[in-house]
């Protein structure tokens, strides 16, 4: 069993949990605010998740206090040897608990079996978690790539207002081709300037996208170019309507649709883009993910898809993203 420890508010665990549960994890079950258990992990695959912040071998579970805490470790069965660093989290200060009192006690627990402290470079790292009424103690075993998190749309060679960030774009990737991940070809059929693209691309996949605009889809390309150098990737320009690409090309769609009540895109009523796109899209992958500032549940279902879920996760006051994760039926 494993702990994982997500990121994100309070209002993105149901969404964090199912993006571990399908890139990396298997059974992910939320146990108390910013905690998850899950069966199974793909350890490689952590660093590509994005609502995840790390992944720790579980030792144990028991309530939120230090004194059970230190049980729990008395008891364990512990065959690692070395130096050891012991952090402790009250997750989002859920629990009453001092987690200088737990670094320190645990420690002494860890000493007593024969370990050294290191706090700057250790051999081992305990995590130990506490949330509400719940403390989850483990080894910890992969990490997310926090430096991906630092790069911003405006720091792309082409940059347009309204681009979406990468921490979303990569989960949204996840989402969508998480079960066929690295070996995925995932297509965004309205890439625009490629955001979603380029963490496809970052996360392993290939990379495929269309944009029915010259200026997106060769800034799109420009893009994938600087950040997709060593990777496999291409750009053409087309009509998320009618695709260039033959039926079951690709592992998994995921694109963003136009946002607001505009009369015409590209030629189409929006009603008509987004049921186009979505028929199209059912027609050359078995998955997909549309984000978009309303629900197209509706349309989904015509079109082929099941709604496996769907997340409404608010950007700003004036914006709320409805996430739909779908698989062809």
């Amino acid at each position: 069993m494993y702990c994982l420890e997500l990121a994100g508010e309070a209002d993105d665990e149901a969404f964090a949990a199912l993006e571990a549960d399908r890139a990396a994890a298997s059974a992910v079950t939320r146990v108390a605010p910013g905690l998850a258990t899950a069966r199974g992990v793909r350890l490689d695959r952590v660093p590509t998740l994005a609502y995840t912040r790390r992944v720790s071998e579980l030792l144990g579970r028991t309530d939120a206090s230090v004194s059970s805490a230190v049980a729990l470790l008395e008891a364990a069965s512990i065959e690692r040897r070395g130096s050891v660093a012991v952090r402790a989290r009250n997750v989002r200060a859920t629990a009453e608990v001092s987690t200088a009192t737990a670094e320190r006690e645990l420690g002494g627990v860890l000493v007593d079996r024969g370990f050294s402290v290191d706090l700057d470079d250790p051999d081992h790292e305990l995590r130990v978690c506490f949330a509400d009424d719940v403390c989850l103690v483990g080894w910890i075993a992969a990490e997310r790539d926090a430096a991906f998190g630092s790069r911003a749309p405006t720091d792309r060679p082409f940059f347009q207002p309204g681009s979406m960030a990468p921490m979303d774009a990569r989960a949204y990737v996840n989402l969508a081709a998480g079960p066929a991940l690295p070996d995925a070809t995932v297509l965004d059929p309205m890439c625009g300037t490629g955001g979603l693209l380029i963490e496809a691309g970052l996360v392993g996949a290939r990379a495929v996208g269309s944009d029915a605009q010259p200026k997106m889809a060769h800034g799109a390309a420009e893009n994938l170019d600087y950040y997709l150098s060593e990777t496999d990737w291409g750009v053409v320009r087309g009509d998320a309507t009618a695709l260039p690409f033959a039926d079951d090309a690709v592992d998994a769609v995921v694109f963003d649709a136009p946002y607001g009540r505009q009369s015409k895109i590209a030629g189409h009523e929006l009603a008509d883009l987004v049921g186009g796109a979505l028929a199209e899209a059912a027609r050359v992958a078995p998955a997909c993910v549309l984000v978009a500032d309303r629900s197209w549940d509706d349309e989904a279902r015509e079109a082929g898809w099941t709604v496996d879920a769907h997340f409404e996760r608010r950007v700003h006051r004036s914006l709320v993203r409805h996430v739909h994760v779908l698989q062809r039926v």
